[in-house]
């Protein structure tokens, strides 16, 4: 059931608007339900212990006590109620608590993170800054114990005076219990009998609504989390055939991320014509990367409009238009999988009995990424582990950089897009794999994203990005002669190359 519920989170995280992941009241949102997972398979089973042996167990016992004296049955509801608003009282307070806990909680799984996790842990030893991390570990948790010590203090001590008024309605059960006998209005077998059994039955109660109830009630906050993760809007779209292929054209577009005060991209208005290959350049923060988002139907716009393939992205569904779209993102993934896997993981969906099998596409997307199939450096070809933990091999970046962009040149695709992956190999392999993705990219569309303005000179077009705006557009030749923003980056790396 844990397993279930948590695969409810995954399914829900597929279908909301991906720019989502970048706020930080969302993420918070993902964290709460997580832990609302746990809570609320607790909460199934206490509900179910409740009707199965609570509720018919007291119902038997009320009407006993009520066919006796129904005093006794009086007595016991009274007894009930101060304890249940205690619980109505802790959920409350802990439903607030688990709101300021979620992002410290965030932030101490992420210290831990840098602590002992694989992808830091080398380089915070290397740093020294172990700890650095852990002081800042123990701060977070620190704080958290607080808090979650502040809200146990504020329940435990209201829940204290409850159980002093529960303890006295006992003593008045035994009292009434006693008079009843002396003015033989019970017999003496009924008195033993309720004798015997009011004790579980006090016991019974304070375990029901203490420990189940109780245990409930301050898990309902987390509960909630969850199912109002579940509740969040969905990015919509119909499903239909998306054709990236066939250009890409941006009207006006503005995008801000979420939480921002300003816009990261304005007045955003450019036509990639079928065929084409194009490269975005600027300085770092220009807004390359989120505008490439747009332009793949990543991110939906704050305001305009993006047309793929003649379709504009708010009216479809984001699968549709990821369809046929390859990508290679600076930040790629290395997958701890053979190489054959890391490389096919891009086109699963493609049946093997094409023309083109998936030995030989495979084989052509590493010759075209630049990967050498040295034995040495893969062993047993493309079924190596690529992971010294699994039993395998470890790769140099640049060799990680070369498997990330075979997997994108192995999809199947109209529209591939290169944001910045090469930035761990030299200016002259880069600009071989460039030249190579040029000719191989004839007659579809293309969009690279580079950092180096010489390995741009092979697109068709430049578009010259600064602070969000797009300040050029034209070939290498016509943005030197128009002198601005891109002849002075240019100006400026040509230097590093220049002998004298």
């Amino acid at each position: 059931m844990t397993g279930y519920l948590q695969m409810l989170i995954n399914q829900k995280a597929v279908k909301i608007d991906p720019v989502l992941f970048e706020s930080p009241v969302v993420l918070d949102d993902i964290n709460k339900a997580n832990w609302g997972v746990h809570s609320s398979l607790g909460l199934l089973f206490t509900v179910t212990a409740i009707f199965t042996f609570y509720l018919p167990y007291f119902s038997f016992m009320g009407w006993y006590l009520f066919t006796l004296k129904p005093l006794l049955a009086l007595a016991l509801v009274f007894v009930f109620l101060p304890v249940a608003a205690t619980q109505l009282v802790r959920s409350t307070v802990f439903a607030r608590h688990e709101d300021e806990a979620a992002p410290i909680r965030r932030e101490y799984e992420y210290y831990e993170r840098c602590l002992g996790d694989r992808e830091y842990f080398k380089e915070t030893r290397l740093l020294g800054a172990f700890t650095f991390f852990r002081d800042l570990y123990r701060s977070a948790l620190a704080l958290l114990t607080k808090k979650t010590w502040k809200a146990e203090l504020k329940t435990g001590l209201l829940e204290l005076g409850m159980k002093m008024l529960t303890l006295a309605g006992y003593f008045g059960v035994l009292y009434l219990l006693f008079t009843s006998l002396l003015a033989g209005e019970i017999t003496i077998g009924a008195f033993a009998a309720v004798f015997a059994s009011v004790g579980l039955l006090f016991e019974l109660m304070e375990e029901i609504i203490c420990m189940h109830i109780g245990r409930m009630m301050r898990n309902l906050g987390s509960v909630r989390n969850f199912l109002n993760f579940l509740d969040l809007p969905e990015r919509k779209g119909r499903e239909m055939a998306v054709d990236a292929g066939k250009g890409i054209v941006l009207e006006n577009v503005f995008f801000r991320y979420p939480g921002a005060e300003a816009d990261c991209l304005s007045g955003i208005s450019l036509e990639v014509r079928p065929g084409e290959t194009i490269a975005i350049v600027g300085e770092n923060g220009a807004g390359k990367t989120t505008l490439v988002r747009l332009m793949i139907g990543l991110y939906l716009p704050s305001s305009g409009r993006v047309r793929v393939g003649g379709v504009d992205t708010r009216e479809v569904s984001a699968a549709s238009v990821y369809r046929g779209i390859s990508a290679v993102f600076q930040r790629y993934q290395k997958y701890r999988m053979t190489l054959g896997e890391n490389i096919q993981i891009s086109d699963l969906q493609t049946p093997a009995g094409q023309s083109n099998t998936f030995a030989g596409r495979r084989e052509s997307a590493a010759a075209k990424s630049g990967l050498a199939m040295d034995e040495k450096c893969f062993p047993r070809g493309y079924e190596t582990m690529l992971s010294r933990e699994f039993g395998g091999v470890e790769l140099s970046g640049g060799q990680w950089q070369r498997v990330a962009i075979a997997r994108g040149f192995y999809r199947a695709h109209n529209l591939i897009v290169l944001d910045e992956p090469t930035a761990a190999i030299d200016p002259l392999e880069e600009t071989r794999i460039y030249r190579q993705f040029v000719e191989m990219t004839r007659n579809k569309t293309a969009v690279i994203v580079t950092h180096r303005l010489g390995s741009a000179r092979i697109a068709d077009r430049i578009v010259v990005l600064d602070k969000g705006k797009i300040t050029g557009i034209g070939t290498h030749e016509e943005l030197i002669r128009a002198g601005g923003k891109y002849a002075e980056m240019f100006s400026a790396q040509a230097r590093w190359y220049d002998r004298s």
